[in-house]
């Protein structure tokens, strides 16, 4: 579809004419797609840097045993369990500027004054956006992380405790080096899923204000289901398609390199 002039006249005629190149050339030539890229890529880099952070610091937190641990490791997983549209709805009831609950809440603190627009100014709607991502983004990297950290030997740490890692230093040179494979999977399929991500932003801001949420999942999808201008849909989708997997093969790669050296 991304080759042929798909639109809402081939239901009718049956008929798709093949142009080439041409769609690519009117979405790569779009004066509003530099934008639309440059939200996609601190979207991504955003998203996936606070989720992995925060994974990385809740799974570690979590290695240690205490009470009601399981009870806890659990009710992390609900924000990946709730649907994205119901918890991109509640989101935006707690994100609204005149009646949501974290404005009312700042400024009874008197933190801010006045009501910020978070998903109506220009300059806040991404980062909103990218907060609200990055939580429901948590427990998939807590989960995996957990997982990886309790391949590591505890006899590691017992022996590294007597050469005097510990704390930072155990996790630097015991914990990181094991766990990379593990990083590794957490980092591509984080990058893959957050490049697509489509309704969270739909949810809560449509792609707005004046596209300063829009990313190239939203651009697509706007392109074929709102323009009905699908092979242009098609064509920002392959675009897509093409940029996660040269991310996952240059990482990959990398990652290669530095396990053999």
């Amino acid at each position: 579809m991304g080759f042929q002039d798909y639109t809402t006249r081939t239901f009718v005629t049956g008929e798709a004419p093949w142009v080439g190149l041409d769609n690519y050339a009117t979405v790569l030539g779009d004066p509003a797609f530099g934008r639309t890229a440059l939200n996609t890529a601190i979207f991504t880099v955003g998203s996936i840097a606070g989720q992995f952070v925060l994974g990385l610091a809740i799974a570690v937190f979590f290695r240690r045993r205490f009470p009601l641990g399981n009870l806890l490791r659990s009710l992390l997983l609900l924000p990946w369990l709730i649907p994205l549209i119901a918890a991109s709805a509640v989101w935006g009831w707690i994100l609204d500027r005149d009646n949501g609950v974290l404005n009312q809440v700042l400024g009874a603190l008197g933190i801010v004054s006045g009501s910020p627009g978070w998903l109506t100014d220009t300059s806040l709607a991404l980062v909103a956006v990218i907060v609200v991502n990055i939580w429901i983004g948590i427990p998939f990297n807590t989960t995996i992380l957990y997982a990886g950290l309790q391949d590591v030997p505890e006899e590691l740490y017992e022996a590294g405790s007597l050469d005097g890692a510990t704390g930072w230093r155990a996790f630097r040179h015991i914990t990181w080096p094991l766990l990379r494979p593990v990083v590794t999977v957490v980092l591509v399929l984080g990058v893959v899923y957050t490049l697509k991500v489509l309704d969270v932003i739909l949810g809560l801001t449509q792609g707005g204000p004046a596209g300063a949420t829009q990313t190239l999942a939203v651009q697509s999808y706007n392109l074929s289901f709102t323009q009905f201008e699908f092979g242009l849909g098609a064509a920002v989708g392959n675009v897509l398609i093409v940029v996660s997997l040269l991310f996952a093969v240059l990482y990959l790669r990398a990652n290669r390199r530095a396990v053999d050296e």
